[in-house]
């Protein structure tokens, strides 16, 4: 009879630990079982170099959304970026988007800047005014090749 509770025991502390697991990965893993609760909005850039897919999307420093996807449009040879955008929060048609660096590391994020438009941005519609990363290096190199 002890032996049965203790491998009872020892039973529902796996089953746990498995529940557990299984928790975690979904969490970390972003994914979304119960319905997707953003919205896609598309963006180009010249240029997004160092600008990764899972980045924040920030408002006043309040992250709002996620990138969750970045591809070449290879017409206008232009870097689109899909926004994932948080459904609560409404993006007016002259918005700006940009690409910028946070801290000292040089992590890219794309900080959006609210317009005073009345019209939003509809679902799957597009930030027309975008602004592109700041290429540290070829300010340098202008500085100092420019000034002899």
């Amino acid at each position: 009879m002890k032996r049965f509770k203790v491998e009872t025991v020892v039973g529902l502390f796996l089953v746990a630990g498995f529940i557990c697991f299984a928790y975690l990965s979904v969490k970390l893993g972003d994914l979304n079982f119960f319905g997707d609760k953003t919205y896609q909005v598309v963006a180009s850039f010249n240029s997004i170099s160092g600008l990764k897919e899972g980045a924040s999307v920030e408002i006043a420093g309040v992250q709002i959304g996620k990138v969750a996807k970045v591809f070449l449009d290879t017409k206008n040879y232009e870097a689109k970026v899909e926004l994932a955008i948080n459904k609560g929060v409404e993006l007016q048609e002259d918005s700006i988007a940009s690409v910028r660096t946070a801290g000292i590391i040089g992590d890219k994020y794309i900080k959006i800047s609210p317009g005073g438009s009345p019209m939003n941005i509809e679902p799957g519609g597009e930030i027309a005014e975008t602004e592109s990363a700041i290429n540290l290096e070829e300010l340098v190199s202008k500085y100092i090749f420019e000034n002899k």
